[in-house]
């Protein structure tokens, strides 16, 4: 089932073109990553695929519900998010467990099932045995990395993340590109990742989308399935 479908968008910064004719898709049970170099608009792509950036031309569709007919939950973690400052309040297990509360039931109590899920969304960000610091007293990738934990625990159908590994170890990097891979594989899941190098994900993708530009030139957007993947140049 389509999630994402964006047809011939086109985005300006004023009046210079940033991007230009892109059309990409992304499917529930698949784990597509979006790179491009430094300055690519990746994530001028990902906002105006969102809503939060108005495109020029194109169109931009959002599923409305996910494949089982239920209404779509999105799950999206912008570039740098975890900027909690040292005065934060909560703990780390407190804004987690936050994520799973249901939108306006705020003060009904969690079941062991929610408890459950809260653990190991933060085991598998290697963040459990962190669980009763404050937050304020965490680094920037560990902060990174509960941010992860709470989206996970709000169980979203659609996974967007911009650059979500920042901060993290090889090892870690590693153990979560598998869980994305097992979300959308084994749980229907979309994921949508972008990353500055994608290097060690060869394993773990099934598309790739990559935005290049000729000299002088908006970015424009290319397509490769993974076994593709690593024989493909891209040239405008």
């Amino acid at each position: 089932m389509r999630y994402i479908d964006v047809k011939h968008l086109s985005f300006y910064y004023d009046d210079e073109p940033i991007l230009e004719d892109i059309s990409y898709h992304v499917d529930n049970g698949e784990f597509v990553i979006l790179t491009g170099e430094n300055g690519a608009a990746k994530s001028t792509l990902i906002k105006a695929t969102l809503g939060l950036l108005k495109p020029e031309t194109g169109s931009v569709k959002l599923s409305k519900n996910n494949h089982a007919g239920l209404p779509l939950r999105i799950g999206y973690i912008p570039q740098q998010i975890a900027s909690f400052n040292a005065g934060f309040p909560s703990t780390v297990l407190e804004l987690v467990k936050s994520g799973r509360y249901p939108r306006g039931h705020w003060f009904k109590p969690l079941t062991q099932h929610d408890l459950d899920h809260v653990e190991k969304a933060l085991r598998a960000v290697g963040m459990w045995e962190m669980r009763n610091k404050r937050i304020g007293e965490l680094s920037g990738g560990q902060k990174q990395r509960i941010s992860l934990a709470r989206m996970f625990v709000s169980d979203p159908d659609l996974f967007i993340l911009d650059e979500p590994t920042t901060g993290m170890d090889e090892k870690s990097r590693l153990e979560f590109y598998e869980l994305m891979q097992h979300n959308a594989h084994a749980h229907d899941k979309a994921v949508l990742m972008i990353t500055h190098d994608h290097k060690d994900l060869d394993n773990y993708f099934d598309r790739h989308i990559h935005l290049v530009r000729k000299q002088n030139t908006p970015w424009r957007c290319f397509q490769v399935h993974t076994e593709e993947a690593s024989d493909v140049h891209f040239s405008l």
